[in-house]
């Protein structure tokens, strides 16, 4: 091949190496799953098309969903929508994943095995009345749902979970076997790297778990994270009020609550039957802390008119800030309202097509503050976008006080206040479409 042929496709493969390598986003992907988080989730047996998944991202409560990624026993054993692409997407758009393994079920469950092919967990206790093949089924089922959330490219830490279905509680060979398949299966994932949640009944494995927790077993690898089975109707912390199955020092900030069965569920007109469950996992939904400017104030219980003649150095600062940001402004950041920082704030709002020059009203701060990227957005989410749609609904006049960069509930009646007042259906739920109006600054 000619030298300089050779030196020409160098360059180029060089160039788009250090392309991809520094311009290329983050996979959604690289970040663990359900990782920290606070708020609603809902489990189905087939995953839901995309279609569906959109629809009920914009319209419903929920942020976290269960899928049956392996395992023998799971009613829904083929998943036609469930692949890399699909998980990815949810993860981009800010679902949580709680990958469901439905493999062997005790030995005493009265609905399994459901296919005569998938087997029980074995209770023999064997010569040293360990479990010890008992314990080998957990280790082989975690080495399983580690190869499937690998393929479909859930991230390495992230959390599996072990469906084990109710059982029956009098008979101690049954129990025993049980807590052996769950302690090995604890003990491989977190060999390979893993996170081990639990889901079961509140009155057979949860309440068999915390009796080994409380007992002090060494011979028992437990798991970190139980997602457990209550059907009491109420989402929340399960807690001693709410059973007396699991003591309330155990996993703390490691629990999911699944506090409805089976049911139909219709958002945005799309319906799913669907389990109901809040989760309540790690630090909960958090935010990083926010320093921008160099330290510059950028909450304030309301945004002011800014125009000639008023004071408001702190808002003149923040605005400053924001529109050094988008590129408008170059001054210093100095709470001074004088000819160049009007100046920027014209070029700003003229690029974003609001023409309405003159002082700088709250309809320019709701605009300003809302400018960015469009997640839909609902109790349990958290990061910058959180931070934007907080300062921008106190703009509006629809709540006061500072951005903590976490939904809550108040933030979800700020959103149906702001819904009222643009005349757009009352769901609490920021939908991606909503950033639009807000953008413009609707309020």
């Amino acid at each position: 091949m000619p030298t300089r042929l050779t030196a020409a496709l160098t360059a180029l493969l060089t160039g788009l190496t250090v392309a991809l390598t520094t311009t290329a986003p983050a996979r959604a992907a690289d970040v663990v799953t359900p990782g920290d988080f606070t708020g609603y989730g809902f489990d189905q047996c087939l995953a839901p098309t995309q279609e569906k998944m959109t629809r009920w991202l914009n319209w419903s409560p929920f942020l976290a969903v269960g899928i049956y990624t392996s395992g023998k026993s799971r009613a829904c054993r083929d998943q036609p929508n469930l692949t890399p692409a699909w998980v990815d997407r949810q993860l981009r758009d800010g679902w949580r994943l709680l990958p469901i393994t439905l493999g062997p079920q005790a030995s005493c469950a009265t609905r399994f095995p459901r296919y005569g092919n998938d087997p029980l967990i074995d209770a023999t206790p064997g010569s040293n009345g360990r479990y010890t093949r008992a314990r080998a089924q957990g280790q082989a089922e975690a080495v399983t749902a580690v190869e499937a959330a690998e393929r479909l490219g859930i991230p390495r830490g992230s959390t599996l979970w072990y469906d084990l279905e109710g059982y029956r509680t009098d008979r101690p060979a049954c129990r025993e076997s049980a807590l052996a398949f769950l302690s090995g299966w604890s003990a491989k994932l977190h060999a390979l790297g893993w996170v081990s949640g639990v889901y079961s009944s509140a009155g057979s494995g949860i309440r068999h778990l915390d009796e080994a927790r409380r007992s002090g077993r060494t011979d028992l690898v437990l798991p970190d994270q139980l997602w457990i089975a209550r059907w009491s109707g109420t989402p929340g912390r399960i807690n001693d009020s709410s059973t007396t199955y699991l003591a309330d020092d155990g996993w703390a900030r490691a629990r999911v609550h699944q506090y409805r069965g089976g049911h139909d569920e219709t958002w945005g007109g799309v319906t799913i039957n669907i389990d109901s469950n809040w989760l309540d996992l790690g630090r909960g939904s958090v935010a990083a802390p926010e320093r921008r400017c160099g330290g510059v104030r950028m909450d304030f219980r309301r945004f002011d008119t800014l125009r000639k003649g008023v004071a408001r150095p702190g808002q003149v600062s923040a605005l400053q800030c924001l529109l050094t940001e988008r590129g408008t402004y170059r001054g210093p950041i100095d709470g001074t309202w004088d000819g160049a920082t009007w100046k920027a704030a014209d070029t700003w709002r003229r690029s974003r097509g609001i023409l309405d020059g003159g002082p700088f009203t709250p309809t320019h701060w709701v605009a300003v503050w809302a400018q960015g990227g469009r997640p839909a957005l609902k109790v349990g989410s958290s990061g910058p976008a959180v931070r934007r749609l907080q300062r921008a609904l106190t703009a509006a006049g629809h709540r006061t006080g500072g951005s903590t960069g976490v939904f809550t509930a108040a933030d979800a009646d700020a959103v149906t206040r702001w819904q009222r007042s643009v005349r757009k259906p009352r769901t609490g739920v920021f939908a991606t479409y909503h950033w639009a109006p807000l953008q413009r600054g609707r309020h």
